[in-house]
């Protein structure tokens, strides 16, 4: 007991640097907020007609992970005004964010949706050791990305279904979740654009499927999604059959429907690893539904697997890069400095 109190004491003499070093002491689990320099652009007159600020009310975080860059990434838990569902949120915001260059700009918003249940937790942001987070913040330093906000809630409504990220009836809403209470919840909380241009979906295996689902059903909405190991139709055994409703959250139908009207022009982009299957699935979608405003391409990962890890690494080599073309970019002040 001596020794130790003799250490910590030299330790916190010291200046309390090898305390943290060592993990002796930790914020997480501390409060955290985000965008502190908007609050004097808020009240500016010439904001771009292209910026939303944030609406409120603020979400109360709590710190999950801080990054070596000195991002973080924060946790809420939100209950949805539209589909009464109740479940939890992850926030990462690039460097950028906190910039005084870009306080009157908004940020493209990459929803990122986890596969497996993806209940009570989204491996997206509590595991940043996937490299999500990193990936972003690496592409944007070299130019090959956006410095996209990335939203990471839960994909499902428990441990035990599936749910297909739509509103099955009869079960929680949880297309409406995805699609109408996180963007409320982002333009609450975050400077944002107000056109599609700026909001697109990432997700892998289940969450891929709902990514890309969710584009061709409201194009109007969101511009373009990154969807890895994915599933290409609704397979829920929640749906009892009822082929009426699973038509309306189908893949295959939705692209139909967008193809005879013309538009507007979406974005796609398909990841499968060559360790393992779907690759035929995608490439199937994509000679069928490719054509007109449906845009699809597709990531090949050498030895990739049916893992986060290897869907970074995609987006690593390619994706990220491809999503930044087609989507909106904060611009900085050019008179702050």
């Amino acid at each position: 007991m001596i020794l130790i109190s003799g250490g910590l004491a030299l330790t916190l003499a010291a200046g309390g640097t090898a305390a943290y070093k060592f993990g002796l002491f930790s914020d997480i689990g501390d409060p955290v907020s985000f965008g502190k320099v908007q609050e004097k652009a808020g009240a500016a007159a010439d904001l771009p007609p292209e910026v939303q600020m944030p609406t409120g009310p603020k979400a109360s975080f709590i710190r999950t992970s801080r990054l070596p860059d000195g991002t973080q990434i924060g946790r809420t838990t939100l209950t949805g005004k539209k589909s009464g569902f109740t479940g939890d949120v992850w926030v990462w915001v690039p460097k950028e964010y906190d910039d005084p260059r870009y306080a009157k700009s908004g940020f493209p918003v990459l929803i990122s949706l986890p596969g497996g249940r993806g209940y009570p937790t989204n491996y997206w942001g509590t595991g940043p050791g996937l490299g999500l987070q990193k990936a972003v913040s690496d592409g944007a330093k070299a130019g090959t990305s956006l410095p996209f906000i990335l939203v990471m809630p839960v994909h499902n409504a428990d441990t035990k279904h599936h749910f297909d990220a739509s509103d099955i009836p009869g079960q929680p809403k949880m297309g409406t979740w995805m699609v109408e209470d996180i963007p409320d919840f982002t333009k609450a909380n975050f400077r944002t654009f107000t056109s599609r241009d700026g909001w697109a979906f990432m997700g892998s295996s289940a969450g891929g499927f709902g990514a890309f689902k969710h584009v061709l059903k409201y194009p109007d909405r969101f511009k373009a999604a990154i969807a890895s190991g994915v599933d290409i139709v609704p397979d829920s055994p929640l749906w009892q059959g009822n082929k009426q409703a699973m038509d309306a959250d189908n893949p295959e139908k939705l692209a139909e429907k967008l193809i005879a009207a013309g538009g507007p022009d979406v974005y796609i982009n398909f990841q499968i690893g060559t360790a393992e299957t779907g690759r035929d699935k995608a490439e199937k979608f994509m000679n069928d539904f490719g054509k007109g405003p449906v845009h699809t391409s597709l990531q090949v990962i050498q030895d990739g697997e049916h893992n986060g890890k290897s869907y970074v690494r995609g987006m690593r080599e390619g994706a990220l890069e491809w999503i930044s073309k087609v989507m909106k970019g904060p611009t900085p002040d050019p008179g702050v400095r």
